[in-house]
């Protein structure tokens, strides 16, 4: 019964922290999405492809 119990936390706890996770890199991601000054991504239509990438 206890090992039955230690997995299901565990996996609450890795649910838990990938949801964490994944609102934090969400809110960054808007917040440089509404930056003007931000570095465009060489994914973007108006950036050279052979430009350094934004998040290096």
């Amino acid at each position: 019964m206890e090992s039955g119990f230690i997995v299901i936390m565990l996996a609450l706890f890795t649910l838990l922290a990938f949801t964490v996770v994944a609102i934090m890199s969400k809110r960054k991601t808007e917040k440089r999405m509404d930056d003007p000054s931000a570095t465009k991504s060489t994914l973007a239509e108006d950036k050279s492809s052979t430009g350094k990438p934004a998040d290096v």
